[in-house]
């Protein structure tokens, strides 16, 4: 059985692993709480056993080392401290109390109240005015030379605003991050051209500020705020945090539009709770709020211990992230045919909802992932968006050997026909346009619209109806419906039943551009359709032609001529055309 010193031992250096990743590499392996919650279980074993609390533990330390990094390291002038997390109503009520216990008041403590920005918490050092030095926070003694690349975030001055007073010497401290348009465009972008995607905004506002090249930097969407001084000097310090930052917002440093001065523990619980319920909303991503006494000089009677502020709390949001295991794997297909794989998993509660399916996109998301049947992976809900796996963990206790890979069907898991994936896409489909039950109503749709076959009085209410009651399953068997099948629909009396026979009847006469329009074949809209249908004149010459052939058509390169081939090789869909124009006579001249 494993000893109590060696549990901490193995516990501690779980936790240096971790922080190293998050910190130095900017690629975190676990979510945040699971983070945190090796950080409680340490800080409880050292409280238990005090006597093997050491120097180098997490517990005594601030964020990463900054060892192995290629920048320049900085000393700090005053240390960059941690915050201590909580994480529910009560726990802010026992830290208000011990507040009140430490400075000996019955009275109500005023605190600042900000938003917990999710980037990476920078220094910056004014001179005169003027910018001469960035810093990263490090392990809160030593950080990284960040200058040249924080000099390209526009929202940073370069000098202070010289109609206000300027201290000679001034530390500002804030967070760099990177709003979520700039994060989607940012990955949308790198997807595009084959590099790394950031598993989030976080991450990514790291590696930005952290590139090697300021020009890379220069060309990333961070934004900054400030959350409050460092060191000081020839300058008179505001009695407040609010005045602080109050004042650093006049000398043109940005701070927060979300500050808030609380009087009660019942305001800052109900800021709490109004920021948590609104922060899908926001432009970018938090994970809690900042609690910090209000006055300066209780701050200093307070104190801190080596790594956190005993004035200042984060009080954390429900995790937005969970760790789960994928124990298999369904294919769906959608309305266009394209075949979504999506993870089912060991059922999760991630910000009050069960979470057991995440959407895996394509087969170029699985391989990006590196994603296996059977691998533990980190998921991840915010607000209403649909789960998503982030990441999958391969490191201990979360490595698995028994795991096995994602198979792609051959063929469409609802109506049996080949799937295909074209060149230069990453969406595999099925090929059975006419006849799938999952592309059912949208084919139907298509058939009978204005510009395909303009069958009148067919909309989408009678299609819906004609599918949920299986008299209709592919565009033949509209040409099939009886009287009697038609008047059992609700709100289609005898005159409307005869109305939409005799549409059918008439939309037999169409045109061969039509015709081909309504199929439904993918890129073939009504100009291509056209041309088509001038180049080949017959449905059989058309569904002969080669991809060279197709390919001396106006308009069609070799995606649309694989399309056009692909439809036509599928033998359901073959058969539907053939009873289209053999057995009920569509025609044209």
């Amino acid at each position: 059985m494993q000893s109590i010193k060696d549990k901490i031992i193995n516990l501690k250096a779980l936790i240096h692993h971790h922080q190293y990743k998050y910190y130095i590499m900017d690629s975190p392996e676990i979510p945040d709480a699971e983070y945190d919650k090796l950080i409680d279980t340490l800080h409880q074993l050292e409280v238990n056993y005090p006597n093997f609390i050491t120097l180098d533990s997490p517990t005594q330390c601030v964020g990463g080392s900054v060892l192995g990094s290629v920048l320049q390291k900085v000393t700090h002038k005053t240390p960059m401290l941690s915050l201590d997390n909580i994480s529910h109503d009560v726990s802010y009520i026992k830290f208000y109390q011990r507040l009140q216990e430490s400075l000996k008041i019955d009275d109500d403590i005023t605190v600042c109240c900000d938003l917990k920005v999710d980037g990476l918490a920078v220094t910056l050092l004014y001179v005169h005015g003027d910018l001469v030095q960035a810093s990263t926070r490090g392990d809160g003694t030593t950080g990284e030379d960040i200058s040249d690349n924080i000099r390209t975030i526009q929202a940073i001055p370069q000098c202070l605003d010289s109609n206000n007073p300027i201290p000679d010497y001034l530390e500002v401290r804030g967070e760099v991050f990177m709003p979520h348009a700039g994060f989607e465009k940012l990955n949308t972008q790198a997807s595009q051209d084959g590099k790394k995607i950031f598993a989030n905004s976080r991450n990514a506002a790291a590696g930005s500020l952290r590139h090697r090249d300021p020009r890379v930097t220069a060309m990333r969407p961070l934004a900054f705020v400030s959350y409050g001084f460092g060191l000081l000097t020839d300058g008179i310090l505001p009695c407040s945090h609010m005045a602080c930052l109050q004042y650093l917002s006049t000398l043109g440093i940005p701070v927060s539009d979300y500050l808030r001065l609380c009087r009660h523990p019942r305001e800052v619980l109900d800021f709490y709770h109004y920021i948590e319920k609104h922060r899908s909303s926001l432009a970018f991503d938090i994970d809690g709020i900042v609690i910090k006494v209000d006055n300066l000089s209780l701050q200093e009677r307070l104190g801190s211990t080596s790594r956190a502020p005993r004035w200042a709390v984060a009080f954390k949001f429900p995790a937005q992230e969970k760790i789960t295991r994928v124990h298999s794997v369904e294919f769906q297909v959608s309305r266009t045919g394209a075949i979504t794989p999506v993870a089912k998993l060991e059922p999760i509660l991630i910000s009050g909802v069960m979470v057991s399916s995440a959407t895996l996109h394509n087969h170029a998301e699985i391989n990006r992932l590196g994603l296996k049947i059977g691998h533990h992976v980190i998921v991840r809900r915010a607000g209403d968006v649909i789960p998503k796996i982030m990441s999958v963990i391969k490191t201990r206790p979360y490595a698995n050997l028994n795991v096995h890979d994602i198979i792609f069907p051959t063929k469409c898991p609802v109506c049996g026909s080949k799937i295909k994936q074209m060149p230069q896409e990453v969406i595999a489909r099925c090929t059975g346009g006419l006849i799938c039950a999952a592309q059912r109503l949208g084919a139907l749709k298509h058939f009978v619209s204005r510009k395909a076959l303009n069958i009148h009085g067919v909309g989408g209410q009678i299609l819906n109806q004609l599918v949920n009651k299986g008299y209709v399953q592919n565009p033949a068997d509209l040409f099939s419906l009886t009287l009697q099948q038609l008047t059992s629909l609700d709100h289609i009396c005898l005159k409307s039943a005869q109305n939409i026979l005799g549409a059918l009847t008439k939309s037999k006469r169409t045109t061969f551009a039509r015709f081909l329009y309504s199929l439904g074949i993918r890129e073939i809209g009504t100009v291509t359709a056209e041309n088509l249908a001038e180049h080949f004149g017959t449905i059989d010459s058309l569904m002969k032609a080669n991809l060279t052939t197709l390919q001396e058509v106006d308009g069609v390169g070799r995606a649309t001529a694989s399309n056009i081939k692909t439809f036509f090789n599928e033998e359901n869909n073959y058969k539907v055309i053939r009873l289209l124009v053999e057995r009920f006579g569509i025609h044209w001249s």
